[in-house]
């Protein structure tokens, strides 16, 4: 049979409505509600704990833990010198990280890793440089100032 506007009907159950719960007898769900019979589930009020098996050992306590978290951790967005050679810029300042996209938040804590090779010389102002990447800087012509004052030490 071919299919037309006189013989289109909607598939099972897409229009079954909104299940209507303490609504008596005669809405299908009766005296209790579908709770069933006493219990812990067919008390008001009643909520359980995320992952709650039944009173049994919850797997979150049955596995061991391991390891330890440092909440006094300080946390450095890291940037690699490739990614500073392909902006093309002479100096980078703590407001620029943000604006250029290498850092999420203007608050971040910054570390200049040496990942790359830098060809012009650059000005870079952050937080944190690893040894190598002070030395490139350096060996471009450019400067490593450390955010604090200081300059970072020139290849020794």
């Amino acid at each position: 049979m071919a299919k037309n506007l006189s013989n289109l009907r909607a598939p099972r159950k897409a229009n079954t409505g909104r299940k209507r719960v303490g609504r008596g007898m005669g809405s299908g769900m009766g005296k209790t509600s579908a709770r069933g019979h006493k219990g812990q589930g067919s008390r008001t009020g009643s909520s359980l704990m995320r992952g709650f098996e039944g009173g049994q050992m919850p797997l979150h306590r049955r596995l061991p833990k391991r390891g330890f978290t440092n909440i006094f951790r300080t946390e450095y967005t890291v940037v690699n010198l490739d990614r500073i050679a392909e902006l093309g810029v002479a100096e980078i300042g703590l407001d620029d990280y943000r604006k250029l996209g290498l850092a999420s938040s203007k608050k971040a804590l910054i570390k200049i890793l040496g990942s790359g090779e830098l060809t012009t010389a650059v000005t870079i102002h952050a937080h944190k440089f690893s040894k190598s990447a002070a030395e490139k800087i350096e060996k471009a012509g450019g400067k490593a100032v450390v955010l604090g004052g200081e300059t970072a030490p020139a290849a020794a």
